[in-house]
């Protein structure tokens, strides 16, 4: 959609020219000579720019502001001053003014004003777009935040299985959101009221997992002066989530083996058996079916495990999620710290979309902690992200394309991945879109009905 320009003006030559001029630098351009019935043209959603004289016949240019950004606060209005309106200019600018042009002015100086404007109008319907489309997200979309077709699978795969007691294995590269998606099978579903108990087999010191997973009775070793029942036993009812299993003891494993095949367990130091009514989830960064072929997994294990698999994605394989995924991301942190989040840039945007996330959603989480917190510039981000995308793919044509894929990502992510909204947001044809989606490989997911909505 091309943006437009409301300009009152009550001067006939000078709107005519102001209009002439903005009009060949690209803006739909609707002149008033009062500002009469200007405030019907907008809305939350316009996607333009007020600029306007001061001195008007009847309403004056600051009530007609102050009219305007009760309407929406975020929209940009110009002022146009004379010699004698500068500090009443100035002070404006304090009550909302984006910004003023003092009489006389070339039309250059308006065009570039008005085009800053433009491009940060742009950014808050942006953003707005994007939070609005998060806030009304529940359920798995909220905890698996995406539109790309990996992300939707993954909804699906979630929700069909949840409702079952089937063991799961979870795969997926570091930082993917592996426990993030154990913690929806759980939660949605017929185990949620019951506990979920996550234990990183990484994290336990090998001489004290078994007594950790199974309890103890009292004297089963030195210093176990207690009976101790274990995290599987605590979990009774509810839901075990063995994180990095690939790093469990071998000896253990076998015994882990015949807790999942039995659903019983003996306490150490115990003749006694306890029956457990448990799902196992269990999750890996490492490739388990080569582990069990090189004997650093038990095949057995594997295959008991191997019921139901979920594969989560890395981020490398849905960039088109990354501009949602990052405002969600945000979000929370806002909430942690009690900051506010920043609106980012257009430029930022595409630099976080084009750069690579080694670390995935957890990499993804830390670069939206440092936004909120401020210790991080968007205008370096920008660069940065800008000189690893020329460093990476070595030339300019493939910069462009980079940079061009990443804006087209995070327009159609911002628009739901609705067609129409996105090629009116960037300007081009819907044919043109169309044939960048295809060579970029990116997804309109309502490509079947975009072009009628």
């Amino acid at each position: 959609m091309t943006p437009t320009v409301l300009l009152v003006d009550d001067d006939d030559d000078l709107r005519l020219t102001l209009k002439q001029g903005l009009e060949l630098a690209g803006f739909n351009v609707v002149p008033f000579g009062s500002g009469d019935d200007v405030a019907e043209h907008v809305s939350a959603d316009f996607h333009g720019v007020l600029v306007t004289d001061i001195r008007l016949p009847g309403e004056d240019g600051l009530a007609l502001m102050r009219q305007v950004l009760e309407i929406d606060p975020a929209l940009p209005v110009v002022l146009i001053t004379g010699h004698g309106d500068v500090s009443l200019a100035v002070e404006s600018m304090k009550s909302g003014a984006y910004d003023f042009v003092e009489k006389p002015f070339p039309n250059a100086e308006l065009e570039a004003i008005v085009t800053r404007a433009i491009d940060r109008r742009r950014l808050v319907l942006e953003n707005r777009a994007l939070r609005e489309q998060l806030s009304g997200v529940s359920g798995l979309e909220e905890r698996i935040v995406g539109r790309s077709p990996v992300a939707v699978t993954l909804r699906k795969q979630v929700a069909m299985i949840a409702a079952t007691d089937a063991d799961v294995l979870i795969l997926g590269e570091t930082g993917t959101g592996k426990d993030v998606v154990a913690r929806a099978l759980h939660d949605t579903g017929p185990r949620a009221e019951a506990p979920f108990v996550a234990i990183n087999c990484a994290a336990l010191p090998a001489e004290i997992i078994e007594s950790e997973l199974f309890g103890h009775e009292a004297g089963a070793f030195t210093g176990a002066r207690d009976t101790r029942v274990g995290k599987l036993e605590h979990a009774d009812g509810g839901t075990v989530f063995l994180d990095e299993i690939e790093s469990m003891p071998i000896d253990l494993q076998a015994k882990l083996l015949r807790v999942i095949e039995m659903r019983s367990l003996e306490r150490l130091g115990s003749n006694r058996t306890v029956r457990l009514d448990v799902r196992f989830l269990a999750a890996s960064k490492s490739d388990l079916a080569e582990l069990a072929c090189s004997g650093g997994f038990r095949e057995d294990l594997y295959y008991r495990l191997n019921v139901v698999t979920i594969a989560v994605p890395p981020l490398s394989q849905r960039r088109d999620d990354i501009a949602l995924l990052l405002h969600h991301l945000m979000r929370k942190a806002r909430a942690r710290y009690h900051r506010d989040m920043p609106e980012l840039t257009p430029q930022a945007l595409a630099a976080l979309s084009s750069r690579e996330w080694p670390g995935n959603v957890r990499q993804l989480r830390n670069m939206a902690d440092r936004l909120v917190l401020g210790v991080v510039d968007q205008e370096t981000l920008a660069g940065d992200g800008a000189a690893e995308v020329a460093a990476s793919d070595g030339g300019l044509a493939d910069t462009v394309a980079a940079f061009e894929r990443s804006v087209i990502a995070q327009t159609l992510a911002a628009n739901g991945g609705r067609l129409k909204p996105t090629y009116e947001a960037l300007g081009i044809s819907r044919k043109t879109l169309y044939e960048k989606i295809r060579r970029h490989g990116l997804h309109g997911d309502d490509a079947a009905d975009g072009s009628a909505s």
